[in-house]
């Protein structure tokens, strides 16, 4: 009766102790056995693991891809437009060992406070560098990989792997909009007499042009008309020089039939004395010769 008392607590007691010595290991997480604070053991792979009861005790990590959203952050490109704005990272935990060293106690959530510290200056400093325009530009991929490669190497440190950056949007501050608004109103109007001024300069150019075309093709026409009229002269007073000299009388009376013509138009009065040579023809149709 005796035995069995002492015995079945011994029992309980190895079986409580058997029990507290095994600790299985999620596929999601990795787990360290510390013992008096210091790692012992590193347990990465899924399964059963054990330790020494009382002595030793697990702490495990999250070993799935983590997101952590910063808080809203101001930033001053490099031609002092300020811009607020929200980004985002993706990263695990890639060593548990050095993690441990570099948080403590702290776990999880002093790592993040880490990293956030970590990514919000890298961001400062890679948008620092560029203007606004690239920002606010839909092509920012190189500008989100430039945050990234500056902090792997201070997240490392901390056992942590960074994955990915993203900046999820970009604003103005709300006191700057107006002015912003202003300032980029100035600009296009700036823009728009720059290619009214251009189009009023282009279209003089092509006034003048027209206009020294016009002068050039009128002087050209002038010209050959001048030459077209010059030759029908010549061409006419050949003519009558040729038809003078075939028949100077018949000539002669023409000539006065057209001064007739002309000098009697219309109510025009003469005075002329009665043998004056303007009547030849009118006194016989033969003229000075049958007179």
């Amino acid at each position: 009766m005796n035995k069995s008392a002492y015995l079945l607590p011994a029992i309980v007691v190895v079986v409580v102790a058997a029990v507290s010595s095994v600790f299985i290991v999620d596929e999601r997480e990795k787990a360290l056995v510390l013992q008096f604070g210091q790692i012992v053991k590193v347990k990465e792979d899924p399964g059963l693991g054990f330790k020494i009861p009382l002595i030793q005790n697990v702490v495990r990590y999250d070993d799935r891809i983590l997101s952590r959203d910063l808080e809203p952050l101001e930033v001053t490109p490099s031609d002092d437009r300020r811009l607020v704005v929200d980004a985002f990272a993706r990263y695990r935990i890639a060593d548990v060992e050095r993690f441990r060293q570099a948080v403590g106690d702290g776990g999880e959530q002093a790592a993040a406070r880490r990293l956030d510290s970590i990514l919000r200056a890298k961001t400062r400093e890679v948008l620092g560098s560029v203007s606004s325009n690239d920002i606010l530009s839909t092509d920012r991929a190189g500008l989100m990989l430039r945050i990234r490669n500056g902090a792997i190497a201070e997240a490392n440190a901390l056992g942590l792997q960074v994955i990915d950056v993203r900046l999820k949007r970009t604003d103005l501050p709300p006191e700057n909009l107006n002015a912003t608004y202003e300032r980029m109103k100035a600009e296009r109007e700036r823009e728009a007499a720059d290619e009214i001024a251009r189009g009023n300069e282009a279209a003089l150019r092509v006034r003048a042009t027209a206009d020294r075309t016009v002068v050039e093709l009128v002087s050209e026409s002038q010209r050959q008309a001048e030459i077209t009229r010059g030759e029908a002269d010549a061409e006419r007073n050949k003519i009558f020089a040729e038809a003078f000299g075939a028949d100077p009388e018949f000539f002669e009376f023409y000539r006065s039939m057209t001064a007739y013509s002309r000098a009697l138009q219309g109510n025009a009065s003469m005075v002329l004395s009665p043998d004056n040579e303007f009547f030849n023809y009118l006194k016989s149709d033969q003229g000075a010769a049958s007179n």
